[in-house]
């Protein structure tokens, strides 16, 4: 959708939205077997379980909206916000190489038109989520600084240029942590996947996401254990 522009789409509903928007690394190296087998088809596994499950809630699939943006060699968005009954869950390739700071700003974009969306058009909606799954080294031409200091703003307590989504960095064998430990907030480090543990890791997000789209407005949410990180970081 060109320029992140909504404004011609009319609401399914008006139940309170979550944007949930997944930044994939599809990098050739998401290839590369680990015992036998390819990440990204591991990935594909769990997006497709990961749609099953807000499938079978309700709840969540009127109010969960999810969005797919990938990256290697450029960035692309596979599929703009939807609910589970708008959409099929794309199956993703790999080539190319790393470009992660461009696909993460590409999804601030689309959050912030998303959410001016929810408000031109009368639906509530709760904070969105950015969840970014990469396996590798930003390319060298990626501003890693820069990001960092935009998600730092954006994920503050800040009145004004805070709260603006939740941020959560997922590494998988290979992925540098010092890089996603520095683009992450303090309050939502980076985890390192266990293995090719993408089906427990979207079994868990979409456990969460049903913990937020039921809860109320403010209200303190206490997400899942997750069983799918080497040992959880708080």
């Amino acid at each position: 959708m060109a320029n992140n522009d909504f404004e011609a789409e009319s609401p399914v509903n008006y139940e309170q939205k979550c944007l949930c928007v997944l930044v994939l690394d599809v990098s050739g190296s998401m290839s590369n077997p680990t015992s036998g087998r390819e990440p990204i088809d591991e990935l594909n596994q769990g997006l497709q379980a990961f749609y099953n499950e807000i499938k079978a809630d309700a709840t969540t699939a009127n109010r969960l909206e999810v969005a797919i943006i990938t990256f290697h060699s450029e960035v692309k968005c596979e599929l703009e916000p939807a609910l589970v009954e708008n959409f099929t869950m794309p199956r993703l390739t790999t080539k190319g190489s790393t470009k992660l700071v461009d696909g993460v700003k590409e999804a601030i974009a689309k959050v912030e038109a998303r959410k001016q969306w929810y408000k031109n058009s009368g639906q509530p909606y709760y904070r969105p989520w950015i969840i970014v799954i990469t396996d590798g080294e930003p390319d060298s031409d990626q501003d890693v600084n820069g990001l960092a200091e935009e998600i730092r703003l954006a994920t503050s307590d800040d009145q004004i240029q805070g709260k603006k989504f939740a941020f959560l960095a997922v590494g998988v064998q290979g992925a540098n942590m010092n890089t996603l430990e520095k683009i992450s907030d303090p309050k939502m480090p980076p985890q390192r996947l266990e293995g090719l543990k993408f089906s427990a890791f979207f079994k868990w997000l979409s456990a969460s996401m049903t913990t937020v789209t039921s809860s109320k407005p403010g209200q303190l949410v206490n997400l899942p254990q997750p069983g799918w990180t080497q040992g959880f970081k708080t």
